[in-house]
């Protein structure tokens, strides 16, 4: 038997993404007999059928299903080892996959990529953001080394996914200069039930940790009159500057404003367990201290980079001033 190819199997992949020979053949520069050669001498080789021919038309068939899943995988694997082979050059070139969530991606990464960067100049680092649920996907299936995020893993992917904190953040309660609280500057609980909410949308960690603060408070989201929901924190930031609502926010992405005066962060009063005949002795102040984690899977092959990328990460959170947790999704 002479077996398949990597070749054949990059030929049938592109096929099974089409379902047309042509466009297959297009795409990877060749002939399209060289590509009907490919998937009959593959469905020769093994006795099955790949593709069921209907008219003009193909539909993959059940052998080419499973194909289409193992294949995959395979050019995975073999793309993975080809990245470890050229960076045995003392990490002089070579591609570095991340995926941030997007406070982390906009306001504390860079510095941390400009820092590798300087060490390594040849590497090429390929960033993508969206929110946390989306990275931990997209960690979870291969499609990032390593991701970076500030809200909780699904329950579905904690069998797949290991993390460490290794930065942190506060998330605040923040108003622009036309709402009465900006003249206040602190509130009690209580307060917040009775205002508009500007919020981001579910999958998001910011409203994950802002979610977890209010169950904390013992408030439900339901008491909370939220009036817009944006998937972005530049857009919930935006709405309030010229309007009366509220927002949770990082403080990372505020704090220009709140130097300008355009904002103001207010500060939220933490008055159950107040003592009666002494009303000023229970008071404290509610914080929203949320970290940052680094997400990487527990079983694929890691990089080199990915490695030497992932231990800076961690000796920065050392020399910090936040205590270094190190923590498995089991």
């Amino acid at each position: 038997m002479a077996g398949m190819t990597l070749e054949q199997l990059k030929i049938f992949l592109a096929v099974a993404q089409h379902l047309h020979f042509t466009r297959a053949a297009e795409e990877l520069y060749i002939t399209q007999p060289a590509v009907s050669a490919a998937i009959h001498n593959l469905e020769q080789e093994y006795g099955v059928k790949l593709f069921h021919r209907i008219g003009r038309h193909i539909e993959i068939a059940e052998a080419g299903k499973l194909l289409q899943v193992e294949a995959q995988k395979i050019l995975d694997q073999v793309s993975l080892t080809e990245r470890g082979l050229r960076e045995l050059n003392n990490l002089q070139r070579g591609e570095l996959k991340l995926g941030s969530s997007l406070t982390i991606g906009n306001y504390w990464l860079p510095s941390k990529i400009s820092e590798f960067k300087s060490r390594y100049p040849g590497i090429q680092i390929n960033c993508s953001l969206a929110n946390t649920e989306e990275i931990c996907l997209g960690t979870a299936t291969g499609q990032f080394d390593l991701g970076l995020v500030e809200g909780d893993v699904k329950p579905a992917l904690q069998s797949t996914l290991e993390y460490e904190i290794v930065g942190s953040d506060r998330l605040q309660i923040v108003v622009g200069q036309k709402h009465p609280w900006f003249e206040w500057g602190e509130i009690d609980l209580s307060q917040l039930t009775k205002t508009p909410w500007v919020m981001r949308e579910p999958g998001s960690g910011t409203q994950q940790r802002f979610e977890e603060a209010l169950k904390n408070w013992e408030i439900n989201l339901s008491e909370l009159d939220v009036i817009l929901v944006f998937n972005s924190g530049e857009m919930t930031k935006a709405a309030i500057e010229d309007g009366v609502g509220a927002i949770g926010i990082s403080e990372l992405m505020v704090k220009k404003e709140i130097q300008l005066g355009t904002l103001r962060a207010i500060r939220v009063i933490d008055n159950r367990d107040v003592n009666v005949a002494m009303p000023t002795a229970g008071y404290t102040y509610a914080e929203i201290v949320r970290p940052f984690f680094k997400l990487k899977h527990r079983q694929r092959f890691q990089t080199a980079l990915s490695k030497v990328f992932e231990q800076m990460l961690i000796s920065s959170m050392s020399d910090g001033s936040h205590q270094h947790i190190s923590t498995s999704l089991i």
